[in-house]
């Protein structure tokens, strides 16, 4: 029997020689992880994933999904718009472990608001990558993560409001009728921020017309300024060296006016068309503005936390906290279910668009 296996054995350098010769390390880990392919001109990907101004760095569209995981680390016109929300998740958890460790922070009740902050900006941090990374694999994928993006933005608008009421409010104004209405709105105006961005995106087509930019921006900028008015209130009746938090609540107003100005308007790239293809878009530096905003954000209500921990039972009592916090995951569901509503009716306006072209 060992002959017989020998004689197998001496046999196998021919049976290489005729197959060909066995394949390299190399070979091995292109096969398992196909390199993108180059980047190509606005003229050839199709007019959905063409922005304003960009002329080239596109990625191709129907590569595999790998390609797309890939071109993370390669230079395409996507990229920074993927690095600077996925740099600032990383920074943003950093700050949490050093500002928890220095308040001696630990998960209760009064903190709840606290992480609900925290996971709605991680949500849409990683949505934004996510819809950064992959939409170019297909007018199915651009669609479907860019409406999971809305999903992600209405979140943080809620996790922020959480914040900002439990945390920065006063009495007086708790007491107004913007304070009673507060919550309810800030879910309600959440929930319409997502679904008037889905209608937008499925609706119009480029070049977008100006009722585009109505259907995202008025939610959006409601939402915006509902959420914001516990935090203007303060910085306009409380003195700024009384309270620590202010000058972080101003930087993170000034980051976010400063990330909408940038997000309603295609600068510098439209007066240098071509040249910020790759660095420099407004895009990209609204993405900035924006993850500073939510930094400062985080700064600011970990100050808040400290002053406020002790009393904040007494002051909302229990049961408002939890249900405050619940009311978090029925928005997400509702946001979640807004954007399957949409993505089917686009995957029907797809389908006849591909008919009427047979």
């Amino acid at each position: 029997m060992l002959g017989d296996i020998l004689q197998r054995l001496s046999t196998l350098p021919l049976s290489i020689k005729h197959f060909g010769r066995l394949p390299k390390y190399s070979d091995l880990m292109s096969f398992s992880l196909p390199a993108p392919s180059p980047t190509v001109t606005a003229s050839q990907v199709p007019g959905l994933f063409r922005e304003p101004y960009i002329l080239s760095g596109y990625r191709p569209v129907q590569q595999e999904w790998r390609c797309y995981l890939l071109s993370l680390f390669q230079k395409h016109n996507e990229s920074l718009n993927v690095w600077t929300h996925l740099l600032a998740a990383l920074v943003l958890l950093l700050r949490w472990w050093a500002n928890a460790s220095a308040l001696g922070y630990t998960l209760e009740t009064a903190s709840l608001p606290l992480c609900m902050f925290l996971v709605s900006s991680l949500t849409y941090l990683f949505f934004s990558v996510a819809a950064h990374l992959l939409q170019s694999h297909s007018e199915h994928a651009h669609y479907f993560f860019f409406f999971l993006d809305y999903v992600g933005v209405a979140v943080y608008q809620y996790g922020c409001s959480l914040g900002h009421y439990f945390y920065t409010s006063k009495l007086a104004w708790r007491g107004s009728s913007i304070g009673l209405l507060f919550l309810p709105g800030a879910a309600v105006f959440g929930w319409l921020s997502c679904a008037g961005c889905c209608f937008a995106k499925y609706r119009y087509q480029r070049p977008y017309p100006m009722q585009r930019k109505i259907c995202v921006l008025i939610p959006t900028t409601l939402a915006y300024m509902l959420n914001i008015s516990p935090v203007v209130d303060l910085l306009l009746t409380v003195s700024w060296t009384q309270e620590p938090s202010l000058p972080f609540h101003g930087l993170q107003i000034v980051s976010f006016l400063l990330s909408a100005i940038f997000f309603s308007c295609p600068i510098p790239e439209r007066f240098y068309p071509g040249r910020c293809d790759f660095a420099g878009q407004g895009h990209q530096i609204f993405h900035l503005f924006l993850s500073l905003c939510t930094m400062f954000q985080l700064e600011a209500l970990f100050l808040d936390y400290a002053r406020r921990k002790d009393t904040l039972l007494d002051l909302f009592g229990e049961s408002q906290l939890w249900w405050a916090c619940a009311s978090f995951p029925v928005l997400f569901l509702c946001c979640i279910l807004t954007a399957v509503f949409t993505m089917r009716h686009t995957i029907n306006k797809l389908q006849s668009k591909q008919e009427r072209k047979k």
